[in-house]
């Protein structure tokens, strides 16, 4: 595997904790263009990769973000070098309106001079990142009062307006409507045109409508990897996450693997890839 000038690369990760390893000799690449998904069971060791891209935990091997290694620097150094990365909950700043949370996240590569002076105007990356996320009515909103999906798109928003080359999101659509996960993944497609988009996600409904390449982790290891297809024909995969290797396919199962009410309904609905 060989790292492209654009592309983020994680070869060999491993992360231990107390003797206990949690990923052990992780490979998969994400380049923009792409919704790169990494999904598995509970306890896969997926956040725990993201984790230690961003610098939340260490990790030995590689991670390189271009020609950067990324791994052993310190969680601000890898903001700074362009990888924005989502929570489960959305940090936003409840009391403050839409535009005052970009305003601060625009802030994060000003310098502390020009922090001081009055400001004239809108950004343009904070117009930008309204319109990209759909928001630019909501401007005067106070985050507290947005929807649950809103809230999400506005951590993306503050993202986008610090310039990111690669963005992690940890389960973006957990609890949004139908909707809002069908405006998410919209999204998050055209996110991808131009920035590296790697999503971990439990909903494989979502994952099977929006993702271009998938990794399977299970208990720390890759298991399978390759475009939606693939995985979900692949017996190693039935065999984790249903317990047989059986010929039907895949197309509604790994929806029922996890027990989330989103994952049992598109399962009974019959929705498919």
């Amino acid at each position: 595997m060989t790292a492209a000038a654009d592309a983020l690369v994680v070869t060999d990760l491993r992360v231990e904790f107390d003797g206990f390893v949690a990923v052990g000799g992780v490979s998969f690449d994400a380049h923009p263009g792409e919704v790169r998904f990494l999904i598995g069971p509970n306890g896969a060791g997926k956040t725990t990769c993201i984790d230690a891209i961003t610098g939340l935990s260490k990790g030995t091997g590689s991670v390189t973000l271009g020609d950067q290694e990324l791994l052993g620097r310190p969680v601000n150094k890898i903001v700074r070098l362009g990888v924005g990365r989502t929570f489960q909950t959305a940090s936003v700043f409840e009391q403050l309106t839409v535009l005052q949370n970009l305003d601060i996240a625009a802030g994060l590569h000003r310098s502390a001079l020009s922090l001081l002076r009055a400001r004239r105007g809108v950004d343009p990356s904070i117009e930008t990142a309204l319109e990209e996320t759909g928001l630019s009515a909501e401007r005067a909103t106070p985050a507290g009062i947005l929807s649950h999906g809103q809230k999400q798109w506005l951590e993306i928003a503050m993202m986008l307006v610090q310039g990111p080359r690669a963005l992690l999101l940890d389960e973006p659509v957990a609890g949004m409507s139908q909707d809002e996960r069908t405006a998410t993944g919209e999204l998050l497609q055209r996110i991808a045109e131009r920035r590296i988009v790697l999503v971990v996600e439990h909903d494989m409904d979502f994952m099977r409508r929006y993702a271009s390449r998938v990794t399977v982790l299970h208990q720390g290891k890759v298991l399978s990897e390759g475009a939606v297809a693939q995985v979900q024909a692949d017996p190693k995969v039935q065999e984790v996450y249903l317990g047989t290797a059986g010929a039907a396919t895949t197309t509604g199962m790994l929806a029922v693997a996890e027990s989330t009410p989103a994952m049992t309904d598109a399962a009974t609905q019959g929705n498919g890839a």
